[in-house]
């Protein structure tokens, strides 16, 4: 998973906005890749890049909503800014509500540029961490047998011992068995760190 130097993803089929954007990202210390079009950039980009994506609403053949749709589609995490015209306000408000992060009016000026860009890139580097930690959580998991699991979905609901020996049918002592078992196979220190565990993993 590559997370180490934030990229910013510039989709313009405009030369000239593309090279002006670039250049303000750039002079930032910020790395950038340019295209000319949605296919261009979907043939490129590397999943669970670090970084966002500006995109021009308005494109020739595939358009902007149209490429959010494709990242929603192939569960692609890179937070999007969108780039309009004055009249797209009602496509960028639905943008928006299709989860991007912001939508600018062309011209764009630097401070509003890098202020969306830096806000894009915590929002990529806190999806990241999430997708990590539910891989994590989900290898943790992997290991539980079926009453393993079922033992710590009602430990995690807060029930005690004795009332998962009953719902199960078997011993309380096979239900500690079973809970140290859990414990040692996901590494969690205690019933609080294994309830994060299993919502993580999406038990």
């Amino acid at each position: 998973m590559s997370i180490s130097e934030p990229t910013v993803f510039i989709v313009d089929d405009d030369a000239a906005v593309r090279d002006s954007l670039m250049l303000m990202i750039e002079q930032e210390g910020i790395a950038v890749k340019t295209f000319n079009n949605g296919d261009e950039f979907l043939a490129a980009y590397q999943p669970e890049c670090l970084g966002c994506a500006v995109i021009d609403i308005r494109m020739p053949g595939m358009d902007g909503l149209q490429l959010q749709e494709e990242l929603c589609q192939r569960n692609i995490l890179l937070p999007i800014i969108f780039l309009t015209g004055h009249g797209d306000i009602p496509l960028s408000v639905k943008a928006v509500k299709a989860g991007a992060v912001d939508f600018l009016t062309k011209p764009v000026t630097r401070d509003a540029l890098l202020s969306s860009v830096r806000s894009a890139i915590l929002e990529s580097k806190r999806l990241i961490a999430q997708l990590e930690n539910g891989q994590d959580a989900k290898s943790r998991l992997a290991d539980l047998t079926e009453r393993e699991r079922e033992v710590m979905a009602l430990a995690v609901a807060g029930s005690p011992n004795k009332e998962i020996a009953r719902r199960l049918g078997i011993s309380h002592r096979t239900v500690e068995i079973h809970k140290s078992k859990i414990m040692h196979k996901t590494g969690a220190i205690n019933l609080l760190d294994l309830a994060r565990i299993a919502n993580e993993g999406g038990l």
